[in-house]
């Protein structure tokens, strides 16, 4: 099975002028191959806007490239000096250089100058089937191996008090399930940024998926009833007789520049629903987030501790894991700190004391039947 995935920003955006984002790269061909290549090649065996020698030519002709290419956010438009200067050009070169997937802000002027140049023979229709033969290519697999890659990077990180008195795999026939946090039943917080708008969109209608609650309760047994409370106070938690909790907060949505943060916190109100709900009943929290955050001063307060970054689309993994019918097998890939003044932290350094180190991962086993 293949999974598709970006390699940014092909190639030479490390190599900027002065360091300056979305300047110019300013090298020799052979410093672009010596240099900034190398890091591609893997990417490229196994899994710029206007210049076809290197889109074409190289990354799709010789290195056999069979996924798409995407262009940066209006990348199109700084084709020419100054930006959006001569736009039937820049979508003729764009375009004809192998750009397969253009980002712009107005989609009907593009459409509308792509559309005179296919009509008048400027760009042949070749490169459009090209281009919609691999866009195509990619998006049409199934949303089962989306699934099986969720089940797979859930990372479990405490598991009950002891080994031998853990709390998942969780039970799908219990007499009652507090589900709660920001997180729990919004799918575009489980996608992230960058899905149909830059900065993503909250809520359950920019695309089709499952959310984390709905994947629970189409997971547990009939009689098993799941109450859904966002952000419960601790008196409501203790009023009704829970079998236990599962606690999703996160982080809220971000991309690029808007996603730097000096707090790396979850985002309000998920340490007081924590609290509140942690306080109250056993429960189960899972982490929606990019990379670590600061969990530590609420990890004596969680029984069980789950990161599934983003499941994107596919609620139903993180459900798959949490009851038993797949065991969690995950492994962190960074370093997870304590505190921010930790950071920078590398393995090796002299305050080398995470909270969790890089390759940590609890397992579990799939319940039997």
């Amino acid at each position: 099975k293949k999974v598709a995935a970006c390699a940014k920003h092909f190639w030479g955006d490390g190599g900027t002028t002065k360091g300056i984002n979305e300047n110019n790269t300013v090298i020799s061909l052979n410093g672009l191959l010596s240099i900034h290549m190398p890091a591609y090649l893997n990417s490229i065996r196994k899994g710029m806007h206007a210049n076809r020698d290197l889109v074409i030519g190289f990354l799709k002709n010789k290195l056999k490239f069979r996924g798409f290419v995407i262009s940066d956010w209006l990348g199109i438009n700084k084709i020419t000096s100054p930006p959006h200067a001569n736009y039937s050009y820049s979508v003729e070169a764009e375009v004809g250089a192998g750009i397969d997937m253009i980002m712009v802000s107005n989609f009907t002027e593009f459409i509308d100058f792509l559309t005179y140049q296919v009509k008048h023979n400027i760009i042949p229709m070749s490169r459009i089937d090209d281009a919609v033969k691999r866009i195509l290519r990619v998006e049409f697999e199934h949303r089962e191996l989306a699934r099986e890659v969720m089940r797979k990077t859930l990372v479990l990180l405490k598991n009950g008090e002891s080994t031998d008195k853990p709390l998942l795999p969780l039970p799908k026939k219990a007499t009652k399930i507090l589900v709660s946090g920001t997180h729990a039943d919004n799918l575009g917080y489980q996608c992230g940024g960058w899905t149909i708008t830059w900065q993503g969109l909250g809520g359950n209608d920019l695309t089709s998926g499952t959310t984390t609650l709905q994947a629970i309760k189409n997971t547990v047994d009939l009689t098993t009833r799941v109450v859904y409370s966002e952000n419960p106070d601790s008196d409501f938690v203790k009023s009704i007789k829970f079998s236990f909790a599962i606690v999703v907060v996160g982080e809220p949505l971000y991309a690029e520049t808007f996603g730097d943060s000096l707090n790396l916190t979850l985002s309000e109100p998920g340490p007081r629903t924590i609290y509140n709900v942690c306080g109250a009943v056993k429960c189960v929290v899972v982490v929606i987030s990019g990379w670590p955050v600061v969990m530590q001063p609420y990890l004596s307060s969680v029984n069980a501790l789950v990161v599934a970054w983003l499941p994107e689309t596919e609620g139903k993994g993180v459900a798959d894991v949490l009851f038993g019918d797949y065991g969690f097998t995950g492994k962190l890939v960074r370093t997870w700190f304590k505190t921010v003044d930790q950071l920078p932290m590398n393995i090796g350094d002299p305050h080398y004391y995470p909270l969790f180190p890089f390759g940590f991962g609890l397992t579990t086993k799939p319940t039997e039947g």
